[in-house]
């Protein structure tokens, strides 16, 4: 059998009543959850920050970021998905941006023919709705997280 085929692999990440879907190489590592509380007058998609091998790093609530509310995960629950930073504008200032999850991701293979786009609303922090393999995901807009998190002082 020969497969030419190329297969992605990619992590799946749980938020508030969706998933999304990364490549595995935009993530730098996934911490249980545990954050400092954001300060007063913080934007309401923080949901505190994360000392992580001695940066301090803002955790994004996706789902605050994308015009919903802010949902700190269940106890043992959640983890925190360290994201690299892809654009060359703050790369410099933020070399890496943290996601809060609401469960355990789950790390997934895909090729193109497992995944298509689907049609839909999209929020600021999403790029596209994808099915994957009849599931449901969401890819989100990293620029935007980005523009996000490199706005707040520090």
């Amino acid at each position: 059998m020969n497969d030419n085929s190329q297969t992605l692999s990619c992590v799946m990440i749980p938020v508030g009543g969706r998933q999304l879907l990364l490549p595995n190489v935009s993530i730098a590592e996934v911490v249980d959850y545990a954050s400092n509380d954001p300060s007063a007058g913080a934007p309401d998609w923080l949901a505190g920050r994360l000392d992580w091998r001695g940066l301090d790093l803002p955790v994004i609530s996706y789902d605050a970021a994308n015009g919903g509310t802010l949902a700190i995960p269940g106890e043992n629950r959640g983890r925190i998905v360290v994201l690299n930073t892809i654009s060359n504008n703050n790369h410099k200032k933020l070399r890496f941006m943290a996601l809060i999850t609401q469960g355990i991701p789950s790390q997934v293979r895909i090729t193109e023919e497992q995944i298509k786009q689907l049609e839909g609303e999209n929020g600021p922090a999403d790029l596209m709705q994808v099915d994957v393999d009849g599931e449901a995901a969401w890819i989100p807009n990293l620029d935007y997280l980005e523009s996000l998190a490199s706005e707040l002082p520090g």
